[in-house]
């Protein structure tokens, strides 16, 4: 057995391992206030436990966390039923600056970057289909790699019932989600090709920049107004963008920014924090737009310009 260094033997093993612990809680619940609840209860937890006792620390932290989140999202079913409009994620934003592309400010504990895995408002959002043990199991396996007797364990559920459930659950993402894989460079360039045609309300080079199938999801939760169906087509998103740049000119300001890990952009109308908007694409063009405008879900990004 290697004996660990000084600086590090005595490391506590729940800092450790807290990026891993809020990236699991929050991909279950996809609000961060929510994600740091469980952190705070599974921290209470550990202050109490005996870690002498303990064959893993970490195998009983993720399987608290876990457990906890899982309690969580039962609660939040019914309130989640009852919202106003399309549920998106409360977004995990980094800015950037749009000249250099330095890293200005991010409203998580943890970066971005440290969030090992998946982490886009797209996959966020097709994992709104699965249920709560279900979808622990899927995280637990295609995210996070852990093994299926690790996932039993951490379940409290037999190994062919967490097998059967990651089946199910991977057979459910992959028909809801369109996947692409695009360089950050790439998605980065054409996002800035986007916002400088939105900033400017050239219509046509909007238009030139969405797929025939693209969509818009908004999220106003109820709070400001939003469209109760998805918006489909890039005459019709093009015209969107074309007609608030019409309404408002120099009042509108777009702002580059990573948002849940991928490129995105946050707009700013009047100086005021508007949405946060994340994009998927092919790689030549935008293939759709998560538009977040909940101000509850803003909380924590810069609201002033």
């Amino acid at each position: 057995m290697t004996t660990q260094p000084a600086s590090t033997a005595t490391t506590d093993p729940f800092t450790t391992l807290r990026p891993r612990l809020f990236g699991i809680a929050y991909r279950m619940l996809g609000v961060r206030a929510d994600a740091e609840d469980v952190l705070q209860d599974a921290w209470l937890r550990w202050s109490r436990q005996d870690v002498a006792v303990l064959q893993s620390a970490e195998a009983w932290l993720v399987t608290v966390v876990t457990r906890l989140a899982i309690d969580r999202l039962r609660a939040l079913k019914a309130e989640r039923e009852a919202y106003v409009g399309w549920w998106l994620p409360e977004p995990l934003v980094e800015l950037h600056d749009n000249t250099t592309g330095d890293a200005l400010h991010h409203n998580t504990p943890e970066s971005a970057a440290e969030l090992a895995g998946e982490l886009s408002v797209a996959f966020m959002y097709v994992l709104e289909r699965l249920g709560p043990e279900e979808r622990a199991a899927f995280l637990l396996r295609q995210v996070f790699d852990y093994d299926y007797p690790e996932i039993a364990a951490q379940l409290g559920k037999s190994e062919a019932s967490c097998r059967q459930m990651v089946h199910r659950a991977s057979e459910r993402v992959q028909q809801a989600r369109t996947r692409f894989e695009v360089p950050q460079a790439v998605h980065h360039q054409l996002l800035q090709r986007f916002m400088l045609a939105a900033q400017s309300g050239d219509r046509n080079a909007i238009e030139a920049l969405l797929s025939e199938d693209a969509q818009l999801i908004g999220d106003g939760g109820g709070k400001v107004p939003s469209f109760p169906k998805p918006l489909v087509g890039p005459f019709r998103i093009a015209n969107l963008y074309w007609a608030q740049f019409r309404r408002l000119g120099a009042l509108v300001v777009y702002r580059m920014a990573l948002i849940n890990g991928e490129p995105g952009l946050l707009r700013y109308v009047d100086g005021q924090l508007e949405s946060a908007q994340a994009f998927v694409t092919d790689g030549e063009r935008i293939v759709a737009i998560y538009a977040v405008r909940n101000p509850d879900k803003l909380v924590g990004v810069p609201t002033v310009l």
